[in-house]
């Protein structure tokens, strides 16, 4: 193995403590100042392996180590240190830390690369804080305009610019200033299949297509106990149908998602029949004709509650669509899990993440190991030291077969 499994776990444990809950989990929300800590801390670390150091103005962190030739464009690596309110240890952070071990792993065996080596922590790739999700990547491809961006607030109000500029992470190099010549992302599964086949690294060939929307659902208020149901224009019942509608497309679509995360209802009393109701929906599909015809029921079932009398509105705050990742890059990762011994099989990202965004310009793979029951976004997320290095070494070899000039 050319990695140090006991020294990247060693880095994963000790970068966890940082925003770490009595639940075992980690809040470390982005700019919040525990996800300054969380940058401070990677950012020495990557100086103490040699390691140039910069950031670009939206607070990205690009960390280069310099090949045989530095006139070709960089192999980047990488992923994202910020977390859900409610998140793990391992989400994003082992694809930033399992690279960081990538960088240390070179310098131990004094390898040189033909192309010089980027090191990537995205900025605000949950989007739990500020919206949207993998912000900061979705501006570099040119899916965000920046300046929107900086416009975000949090639950309390806060703007996203000031917060930035506060973190002391706002630099002055252009977003999408810096060109790729690929991009890999090690990352934990995030569902059951891995473990399920128990396998030890999953080769993403692609990612389904996604779709996210607000729904508003206008209604009239009333009291809750003097207006029989039969004269109701009950928002929330309109609510209930719909979710109902969302999970029922899904369920009878075969490799279909559909959710809704978030619920809002105005007013919000135990005896007032609400107004208004507003909903997040997320649906999901690998087939991008069979995500747009799963909307398409959806705006049906919207239609059949307009006819009762609803005003029902959906917005879309975020797409992409299916996509198939560089043959080069999943053969590279493919490579290197067959000439490490690993098991393996192939599988589609079923989550967004940074290089989803960022193979709208560039040629990016991801290598995915499994985490215990499938579990993210959840303080019991959990991978082992082994599959921890697993990841890591197949990242190694990657990246060596893919540095070639």
């Amino acid at each position: 193995m050319f990695i140090n499994k006991d020294r990247l776990w060693d880095t994963l444990e000790t970068h966890g403590k940082i925003g770490g809950t009595p639940d075992g989990g980690v809040c470390r929300e982005a700019l919040t100042p525990e996800d300054k800590t969380g940058r401070d801390l990677f950012v020495t670390w990557c100086r103490e392996a040699g390691l140039e150091v910069a950031w670009d103005e939206m607070g990205t962190i690009y960390a280069t180590r310099p090949g045989k030739d530095n006139s070709l464009l960089p192999l980047a690596f990488g992923s994202h240190l910020d977390t859900q309110p409610t998140g793990g240890k391992y989400d994003g952070i082992l694809g930033v830390l399992g690279g960081l071990e990538v960088m240390r792993a070179l310098n131990d065996n004094k390898a040189v690369t033909d192309r010089p080596l980027v090191l990537i922590d995205w900025t605000n790739e949950e989007g739990s804080r500020f919206v949207p999700s993998m912000m900061a990547s979705g501006i570099y491809t040119g899916l965000f305009k920046y300046e929107d961006m900086l416009k975000a607030t949090d639950a309390n109000g806060k703007v996203l610019g000031d917060e930035l500029a506060a973190s002391g992470y706002k630099g002055t190099e252009k977003v999408g200033a810096r060109k790729f010549d690929a991009l890999l992302e090690l990352h934990i599964e995030q569902g059951p299949v891995l473990e399920a086949k128990n396998v030890e690294i999953g080769i993403v060939t692609g990612s389904q297509g996604m779709n996210w929307s607000h729904v508003t659902i206008n209604g009239k208020s009333s009291h809750a106990g003097t207006t029989p149901m039969p004269y109701r224009l009950d928002a929330m019942g309109a609510m209930a149908r719909l979710v109902q509608a969302a999970h029922d497309i899904a369920n009878n679509t075969p490799d279909g998602c559909g959710t809704v995360g978030s619920i809002t209802t105005i007013p919000s009393t135990y005896n007032t029949i609400p107004h208004t109701v507003r909903f997040t929906l997320d649906m999901r599909h690998p087939d991008e004709a069979a995500l747009q015809a799963m909307l398409k029921r959806f705006e049906e079932a919207m239609a059949a509650e307009r006819a009762k009398g609803f005003t029902v509105k959906r917005e879309e705050f975020g797409t992409t669509p299916s996509q198939a990742f560089a043959p080069r890059c999943v053969a590279a990762v493919r490579k290197a899990t067959e000439e490490a011994g690993f098991s393996k099989a192939d599988i589609v990202s079923g989550a967004g993440h940074d290089c989803v965004y960022v193979n709208r310009v560039c040629d990016v793979g991801m290598i995915f190991v499994p985490c215990k029951d499938g579990l993210s976004h959840n303080p019991k997320e959990s991978i082992t030291k082994d599959q921890a290095a697993a990841g890591a070494e197949v990242l190694y070899r990657a990246v060596m077969e893919l540095a070639k000039a």
